[in-house]
């Protein structure tokens, strides 16, 4: 039996395991699901005497609006590769000139790491999977602020980290997760499955890329915990200390590019998880407040839903969730 590669192409799990039984090359079949993922039905009327085509030359032919039928193949067994469909179209590739050579002698070729290679794989995974959406709110984060100026002296004694507003955001998500659990979900293949707890995975940029490592049981956390565990793993992470288990097991992350000035973004869900809250900068914003104009440090909170699994009010109701928290902090350490 031949063996083949299906790991890198977008199919459902069932899809995967016929084709596997079947020994059939997912990369010769074309997918008829969301984003041209490939489905049961594809595989089980899938014929081996079908046309064989590279995924890159499928892309093209379907881009230029070639007809890759008609095709002639030059590859093995008579695939049809990116140069066949090139010469069809009439733009064979011309020899490079002395003006080109002298461009590649200008560029550095960087080779991607292994850490590369993996968050680009599963970041491509989750982007041609899920059909996603994001909502954005923004919140007024004055009382927050104040919360963080009248603990940070005593948790600083206490544990001698210092108390952030990631910090309390991160609180706040694990009491809103609680209540909406199907922002806190993962699917399965064709069933979703609600957790009533809450892994907390962390963005983590390195010069190297992004990890995210979880925080267990965070909805079980006092925001003192919450300092240490965040405080703990995000060094641990930098310093490359983790065990696989903390790269493991999220049911939901948030990323920050708040420190970085950034306003709004749409984070890519880091799978299996459902959605991913992206955090930003706090602003001063002119705000009108009971018919009179103030100054207000407002921060916009940016979530990414897979729509799969989250429709749009509970997505909202969440942030509306977050919101109150966030402008209520007191109400977390009740």
């Amino acid at each position: 039996m031949r063996t083949v590669s299906i790991d890198k192409v977008r199919a459902t799990p069932v899809a995967r395991r016929i084709a596997r039984e079947k020994g059939i090359d997912l990369f010769n079949i074309k997918g008829s699901g969301p984003k041209g993922r490939i489905q049961k039905i594809d595989v089980e009327n899938y014929k081996e005497n079908e046309l064989k085509v590279t995924p890159l030359a499928r892309r093209i032919a379907e881009i230029e609006g070639v007809d890759i039928n008609t095709v002639a193949g030059s590859g093995l067994a008579g695939k049809v590769t990116k140069e066949d469909v090139m010469k069809a179209l009439g733009k064979e590739e011309i020899k490079e000139t002395k003006e080109e050579k002298v461009e590649e002698e200008n560029t550095k070729v960087i080779p991607m790491s292994n850490m590369r290679k993996i968050i680009a794989q599963r970041m491509s995974e989750s982007y041609f999977t899920a059909p996603t959406f994001t909502l954005n709110m923004e919140v007024d984060m004055e009382k927050s602020l104040e919360l963080r100026k009248e603990v940070k002296d005593h948790i600083l004694k206490e544990t001698g980290k210092k108390v952030t507003i990631t910090d309390i955001v991160l609180l706040a998500t694990t009491k809103a997760l609680m209540k909406h659990p199907y922002v806190n979900a993962s699917l399965d293949g064709d069933n979703i499955i609600l957790h009533d707890y809450v892994n907390l995975a962390v963005a983590v940029g390195l010069d190297e890329g992004l990890l995210t490592p979880v925080i267990k049981n965070a909805h079980k956390m006092t925001l003192t915990e919450m300092v240490i565990a965040a405080k703990d793993i995000q060094e641990r992470t930098m310093k490359m200390k983790l065990s696989p288990d903390e790269l493991q097991g999220s049911t939901f992350t948030v990323s920050s590019l708040g420190m970085f000035g950034i306003s709004h973004f749409n984070p890519i869900i880091n799978q299996p998880n459902s959605a991913i809250l992206g955090v930003n900068a706090i602003t001063e914003k002119v705000v009108p407040i009971d018919g009179e104009i103030k100054i207000k440090p407002m921060m916009t909170l940016s979530l990414t839903l897979d729509h799969r699994v989250i429709d749009g009010v509970i997505g909202a109701k969440f942030l509306q969730e977050m919101k109150y928290l966030l402008e209520n902090p007191m109400t977390m350490l009740i």
